[in-house]
Formats: C-alpha cells, structure tokens, sequence
C-alpha cells in the first residue's frame, strides 16, 4: 500500500455576496491518494480523501487494501515519505499486520545534502555510495555513525545545518528502515507508484492551467477521476442510468 498528499487549488466565494466575482480566497489544500495491490499483481486499486482529516485518509488507505485481498493472514508492506501521519496511520489501520518503510530515494535525499559536510570534495561521491550500500543492507546505525563526528553546532536555521537534519532524521526513524527485509522478500524499496498515480490520477485533471475549484465541485470530480482509475467507469454511468430510469417511474 501507497499513501500521498497532492496540493490542490481551491477557491472560496461568499454565496450571499452582490457580486460572486468579489472577495474570492484562493489557496492550496492537500488530497490525499492511496493505492494498494496485491505483489505482483496490477493494476491497483486507489482511494482518495480530501479535507476530511488523516483518520478518514487511513480508513480510505484500509478499504483499498480490502479490496485488493487484505486479509487475517495478509503482510502488508506500505511504503511512502517520512510524513509522520502517514507511518501513524498504517499502524493504527493495519497493526502488527503491517510495516511502514520510508521511500528509500527520499531518505538518501537527506545522506546526500549532508555528503558536502561529511567529505571533501574529490570524496563526496564514494561516501555517499558508501552510506547508501549500508542502508540497503539495514545497518542504519552505522550510517549514524559516520555521521556524528560532522554534526554542526545546533542552530535554529536548520537548512545550515545538513548533517544534523540528516542525523535527526535518521535516529528518528529507525524502525522504518529495514530495507534489507524488504529486499529479501522482493518489496519495493520507493514509492514511485504512487508519486506517479497523482499526476495521472489527480493533478492531470484538478490542476489544470487557470483551473480554481469549489470544494464541493472538487470533491466530485476526485470522485469520478477515482472511479475511472479503477476501472469502473462503464459500471458507474450504467449504474446511473438505471437509478434515473427507477426514479422515472415512481
């Protein structure tokens, strides 16, 4: 299983006002999608969420699961950034059934902003290397490690202090970084699949140039871009159709 958030453009207009066109707010609000699916096996099936709160988000990120064969003896191996409310929810929906792992390029992100600090210049290259072999392989302590002895003074302005973000970073997230198990087991080590389903999902449709959306028109477009990514778009209209067809003859 896969869970993101995507910044969507939201407008807000008073109903009661003269003139619509004035006092409009514009801003960005977050959608959360989720996919899941069994190993091997696609497409997946996706969920989405939006403005109702990580809890709603996590519920959406079970039923998905269900849907693609989550069961009693079912493993499931979510993957995603280091968004704390993310690896919350996977615990809180999935228990001891599931495992939360931090998205393997995300977290040498942080290993190679450091590797400027860490090593001179002619060195950077193999050092990095070198710490992303060791995490590969599990050994997140020892990538600590060689952090340490390069750890800046501690300063409120954290973007001048890499080594430390990376160091926290790191010794914080311990238990979401057995990349190793992973491996063995033949489990995705990014979470490429669903930094993918947003563009063709959401963002090909919801963020269209010039494109500003009411919450309620938003949230019924993420509905039906849902449904068709799941394939049940036919299903849908015909379903329509012969609700309409019923309410025609009361």
């Amino acid at each position: 299983v896969e869970m993101d958030g995507s910044m969507v453009p939201i407008v807000e207009i008073d109903e009661h006002a003269k003139d619509r066109r004035k006092g409009k707010r514009q801003g960005w609000k977050e959608v959360r999608l989720c996919l899941a699916h069994a190993l091997g096996k696609l497409p997946p099936y996706f969920g989405a969420e939006f403005k109702t709160g990580v809890d709603q988000a996590g519920q959406v990120l079970f039923d998905c699961a269900v849907h693609a064969g989550f069961g009693h003896q079912s493993y499931v191996h979510a993957v995603g950034d280091g968004a704390p409310w993310i690896a919350e929810q996977v615990e809180k929906q999935f228990g001891a059934q599931g495992h939360y792992l931090i998205d393997f390029y995300h977290t040498c992100q942080y290993l190679g902003t450091a590797a400027s600090s860490c090593a001179q210049v002619h060195e950077r290259a193999a050092w990095f290397e070198q710490q992303k072999s060791a995490l590969k392989r599990s050994q997140v302590q020892k990538v600590i490690n060689a952090l340490i002895p390069h750890l800046e003074m501690d300063k409120k302005d954290h973007h001048l202090m890499p080594v430390r973000r990376a160091y926290r970073y790191l010794q914080n997230r311990i238990q979401q970084l057995d990349y190793a198990k992973a491996q063995a087991l033949g489990l995705p080590l990014g979470s490429g699949e669903i930094e993918s389903a947003h563009r063709y999902v959401i963002q090909e449709r919801l963020k269209i140039a010039g494109a500003w959306w009411k919450a309620s028109n938003l949230r019924n477009m993420l509905a039906l871009r849902v449904t068709r990514a799941n394939g049940l778009w036919e299903q849908y209209w015909q379903h329509l159709e012969h609700m309409n067809e019923l309410n025609a003859t009361l």
